[in-house]
């Protein structure tokens, strides 16, 4: 997966609760197992109206976020099933860093599964956040993971704590696979002696 290290980049602003799975990616988008071309339904119910057409109202659909990459979204995001489609059309829309004040246990595991960062904060820091992701084009913000601080536009910054581990994943570009290949020469020795001791496996 790709590496994150530094993204800078337009934050979009989504003060709901409970945001849940089936609100990221609608169940009716499940069928298939790809992990590209699911961006365009992702907030389907709240991107499009009833017939068919964006829904200006909605953050994504205006102009100054259409290309957002960082968002900044109220409690408990990600609640509701554990699909994990859900990361697969945040990082296909171009979303690489979500912010909260608290994530589904699942959803959590599975941003970093996808190259998608997760940043826990408090309740005073989200809301300053979110009145810097309010300021439309002007709403940039950068967040250095080997630093582990999120920079506002006006220069202030925050703090954030995040897992020593799953930081050398992120930073690496290592998902359950890559930190599998990266034991390739040690499982092929094993093996190699295996085969030698027991020829009949």
């Amino acid at each position: 997966m790709e590496k994150f290290t530094t993204l800078t980049g337009v934050a979009a602003p989504l003060p709901i609760i409970n945001i849940d799975t089936d609100m990221i990616i609608p169940k009716q988008f499940l069928k298939t197992i790809k992990r590209t071309g699911l961006g365009s339904a992702l907030f389907h119910e709240m991107r499009t109206l009833d017939d068919g057409a964006e829904n200006p109202d909605f953050v994504l659909n205006q102009p100054a976020y259409r290309k957002a990459q960082i968002l900044v979204a109220g409690d408990n995001f990600g609640c509701g099933s554990s699909r994990e489609h859900a990361p697969w059309a945040l990082l296909d829309f171009g979303i690489r860093c979500v912010i909260s004040t608290s994530f589904a246990d699942i959803f959590y595991n599975n941003c970093f599964k996808n190259g998608i960062l997760p940043i826990v904060v408090s309740q005073e820091d989200l809301d300053k956040l979110m009145d810097d992701a309010k300021r439309g084009a002007n709403a940039t913000l950068t967040v250095d993971l080997e630093a582990q601080e999120i920079r506002g536009p006006d220069g202030g910054s925050i703090g954030f704590d995040i897992d020593p581990f799953r930081k050398h994943c992120l930073m690496n570009g290592l998902d359950d696979i890559g930190l599998t290949m990266e034991k390739a020469q040690s499982i092929g020795a094993f093996e190699t002696k295996v085969e030698g001791e027991r020829p009949w496996i």
